[in-house]
């Protein structure tokens, strides 16, 4: 691709760096979908939108979860091998889950204290309102959910991308390399050349990322539009408003007391990861992202950041958490309903609950919230009043989902001494330009290696 650039002073071309490239593309989507949004044409909507638009944006997302499974796998696998101790990989299991399930306790716990104070719902007019046609989920009991984790085939959980089932699976593969000793140097040696392979193959999808995300974004804002804020505004700045004090309060809050680190320069250097989450609106897809992120970027060392990264991306739904304590509010207060401190509660362990086995894939977050409206009596239906809004919402609460997965990633290699501070201080750590740079020599020297004369 070619990429825009800009004279410096000593007559180079200085190139615009990947990270500006999204944030311009997104900018630009914005723009051309309110503005297609407002021209209503059904040869737009038809073709360039439905077609084009949705031809890339979804070529583009398949990409990314295209990396997802051989990534993670290839990663964790070198991640344990170069832990070397299972007893500091049970640590880091540990650590890790806790801090998730406790970011996601205040997520929620925040979201429903600061809904109640402001009250969205209240007066709420249902007319012209169709509630039908929304069923709830059954909520899984917490033993099923650590059954669950265990693969029955860990073929099939690799086909249909089970990422707690796939992360056991790869650390009980690893731990059995590791008890294998000197035997186990060729595949080691395998998974790493893999994990650098999957790596570049990253490098050549997010080269393509501003075209994906502009599409995405185009797409999203033209049918979405704005006239469907206005009968829930309450709820969307509700919502919009605990989301960014938990991204930029709570969750920076925790990252300056565990680990001492500098919330500024962590938040500068999680904004590709959160710009790549915003657009695909999926955890899943955002792990490659993610992952170079926190390794490249702020200095992780892959031991740990190959665990927690994916680990984080299935159980931490701090963003999705957020919203089921606003919308229950919500409905709560449209339906007349008195939930009282002992319904909360309820609705804070569900939230929890649910997000250990719910995967990070667009529009999880509304299947969560049926488990926890039939939980505490609160009609199903009303999903509907916020049904038109979630996707936009959806997208703004998985960069907040991420950001949590990177907090405690970095808190986690942090504490364990797994944490390059040099690299994190550094302003250009990892700093990524759109061009895919090809070594013309190696190619040459593979080409005769392959090809012997």
């Amino acid at each position: 691709m070619t990429s825009t650039s800009s004279p410096t002073p000593d007559g180079g071309r200085q190139k615009m760096t990947l990270t500006t490239q999204i944030m311009l593309a997104m900018g630009l989507g914005i723009i051309v979908g309110v503005i297609f949004n407002m021209i209503g044409s059904e040869f737009i909507n038809t073709h360039i939108v439905g077609g084009l638009f949705a031809m890339i944006g979804k070529m583009f997302v398949n990409a990314l979860k295209m990396l997802v499974v051989p990534l993670v796998f290839f990663s964790l696998i070198c991640g344990v091998t170069g832990i070397g101790d299972i007893r500091v990989l049970g640590r880091v299991g540990g650590k890790s889950f806790g801090l998730y399930m406790l970011t996601t306790a205040v997520a929620i716990a925040v979201a429903i204290v600061i809904a109640s104070l402001i009250g969205p719902g209240k007066g709420f007019d249902m007319a012209g309102i169709d509630t039908s046609g929304i069923s709830g989920k059954q909520a899984p009991s917490v033993w099923d959910v650590f059954a669950g984790i265990v693969p029955t085939n860990p073929v099939a959980a690799f086909a249909n991308g089970e990422m707690l089932q796939i992360i056991f699976y790869t650390i009980i593969l690893g731990i059995a390399v590791l008890m294998l000793g000197h035997e186990s140097k060729g595949f080691v040696k395998a998974a790493e050349y893999m994990n650098e392979v999957m790596m570049k193959i990253v490098a050549i999808v997010m080269a393509f990322a501003p075209i994906g995300v502009f599409a995405l974004i185009a797409k999203t804002f033209t049918e979405q539009g704005i006239d469907l804020f206005l009968p829930v505004l309450a709820y969307v700045l509700t919502l919009v408003f605990a989301l960014l004090l938990h991204l930029f309060g709570t969750l920076m809050l925790f990252l300056k007391m565990f680990s001492g680190l500098n919330p500024i320069t962590f938040m500068k250097k999680i904004r590709p990861a959160q710009v790549f989450a915003f657009s695909t609106a999926s955890s899943n897809a955002t792990i490659p992202v993610t992952l170079r992120c926190v390794t490249e970027r702020m200095g992780a060392k892959n031991s740990v950041a190959s665990f927690c990264v994916p680990f984080g991306a299935t159980i931490n739904m701090d963003g999705t958490a957020i919203m089921q304590g606003v919308a229950t509010v919500f409905l709560a207060n449209v339906y007349g309903i008195d939930l009282g401190l002992g319904g909360y509660l309820t609705v804070i362990a569900m939230a929890v609950l649910a997000s250990i086995g719910t995967a990070g894939v667009p529009g999880v977050g509304l299947v969560m919230l049926t488990m926890v409206l039939s939980q505490v009596g609160l009609p199903i239906e009303g999903i509907a009043l916020i049904l038109g809004v979630d996707r936009l919402m959806d997208m703004i609460r998985t960069a907040v989902n991420i950001t949590g997965d990177a907090v405690v990633t970095t808190i986690v290699a942090k504490t364990e001494g797994k944490l390059d501070l040099d690299v994190f201080n550094d302003p250009m750590a990892g700093s990524v330009q759109d061009s895919l740079d090809i070594n013309e020599a190696a190619e040459a020297e593979l080409a005769g290696y392959a090809n012997p004369r």
